[in-house]
This record gives C-alpha cells, structure tokens and sequence, in this order.
C-alpha cells in the first residue's frame, strides 16, 4: 500500500514537472522560429540549385562562355550570390537561437524561479536590441524577396514563350540574354523560336525545374518576411513585459520601504511610550 503511494506521489511529481517545464517554452518564439528556419532553407537551398540550373542553361543553350578568372561576368555573380546564400544559412542559424534564448528568459518560468530584477536589469536592453535587429532584417529579407522576384519574372517569360511557340505560327520571337543584362552588348547570345536550341531548351528539364526552384525560393524569402514579422510580434509583447515588471518592481520596492519606515515610526512610538511609562 505505501509502495503504491509513493509510486503515485513520484508520478504526479513528475507530471507536474513535465507540464511546468511545457508552460515555460515561449510557444510564439518558437512558431516564429520553426518558420524562419523553414524560410532560409527554402531560400537558400531552392536558390543555390535554381543558380546551377541558370548556369546550365547559359552554357548549354545560349553558349555563354564564362570568362576570365579577374573578370567580373554573370558566371562570378552567380558564384558570389552563392556565397551570400552560405553566409545567409549560417547567420541566420544562430540568430533564431538567441531569440529562442530571448524568449526563454522573458517567460513566466524564468520570473518565477530568478525573479522581476533579474529579467528588468539585463532584458530590458536585450529585448530593445533584438527589437532593431530584428525590424532591420525584416528590411532586408523585403529586399532579397523582391531580388528574388526578377528572376522568376524572367524564367516565367521564357516558360510563357515555350508554351506559346507552337501556338503562334510564323512569328519569330527570340529570347536575348542582352536585354537583361546578362551578357555583354556586344555579344549576340540571341535563341529564337524554331531553332533547334530553342525546341531543346524548351523540352529540357533544366528549364522548368529551374523556374519551380525560383518560385520556392520566392515563397522561402516570403516566409522569412512573415517569421521577421512574428518576430517582431512577440519581441515587442516582451518588451511589455519586461517594462511592466520594471513598474511593478519600483512599485514593490516603494511599498516595501513606506511600510519599513512605517514600522520604525511605530516602534519608536511604543519604545518612547513605554520609556516614559517606566
């Protein structure tokens, strides 16, 4: 009988435990988190194929030749923009780890087991950087999102012209790398409608798989946009937070010394009294 209840205390003690320590997770932090990794690895591993596919189709269908190594052609700005999809990857990475962390210290779990001074002393400052930071990279996620859209553009003309070439019979329409700056002027990279390069391309697979990893790249930015925005959310809700427990902190504090002062008067009261009594 007794080893019963003790296995029942010890469950309901660890029952309790398990729900304390589920009451405690930032559960919006998390959401936003869980979506801004979702996002970047959308972003950036659709983004790092898509560039191969255009750098396959460059060479294999418009015969562009990558240049020489000092020279700054489409080819380096491909290897370059990979470079900042890798530094992308990583940074964020690390920054949706801090505000987990951010988030894990501004909960009821951390107040309750450090207190109000601990979290109004170093969170306050805390809370108010990854607030700037965050609306910064909120910034710059727009701006790689609407980068993002050129090439879809792009590949969704040259995908619209291949659905529509046998279509429109005895017109010509050509696809010119020129026109958006891909290749030098002085370069005729030009594919036109029934050219053999232009029937291949358009069968190829390279073509509309690159296009379908452009369009997840798009949606992969935009989701980064919306986990900034979350982020954002909740980082001001704890900036709340954090600022009413500072008020409540000063308030307590008050309290605490009207009441002492409170306290003395009368104790010197009763002490006077009882001198002059003697």
């Amino acid at each position: 009988m007794e080893e019963d209840m003790d296995e029942g205390q010890t469950q309901k003690g660890c029952l309790e435990c398990c729900i304390k320590c589920l009451g405690g997770i930032p559960y919006p932090s998390l959401i936003a988190t869980i979506l801004l990794y979702a996002g970047v690895a959308l972003f950036c591993g659709c983004g790092h194929e898509a560039l191969s596919g255009t750098v396959t189709i460059l060479q294999n269908y418009f015969e562009v030749v990558r240049g020489p190594v000092d020279s700054l052609d489409v080819f380096t700005m491909i290897d370059i923009i990979k470079y900042v999809i890798y530094g992308i990857a990583s940074a964020f990475f690390v920054y949706g780890i801090l505000l987990m962390v951010e988030g894990f210290f501004t909960s009821g779990a951390i107040k309750d087991l450090y207190g109000d001074f601990k979290i109004t002393t170093c969170g306050r400052c805390v809370s108010a950087w990854f607030i700037m930071l965050t609306y910064i990279f909120m910034l710059a996620w727009l701006g790689v999102t609407a980068f993002t859209s050129l090439p879809v553009f792009i590949y969704f003309n040259i995908w619209t012209i291949c659905q529509n070439a046998t279509i429109l019979e005895g017109v010509t329409l050509c696809l010119d790398p020129r026109q958006y700056g891909i290749v030098p002027i002085g370069e005729g990279k030009t594919v036109c409608t029934g050219s053999e390069k232009f029937y291949k391309m358009c069968e190829s697979n390279e073509l509309d798989m690159t296009f379908h990893l452009f369009v997840c790249s798009l949606a992969g930015a935009g989701a980064a946009v919306i986990a900034m925005i979350h982020y954002l959310m909740v980082l001001s809700a704890n900036w709340a937070y954090v600022k009413d427990a500072c008020r409540m902190q000063k308030y307590e504090d008050t309290k605490s010394k009207e009441e002492q002062e409170l306290h003395d008067i009368h104790s010197t009261r009763s002490k006077e009294r009882l001198n002059a009594y003697t």
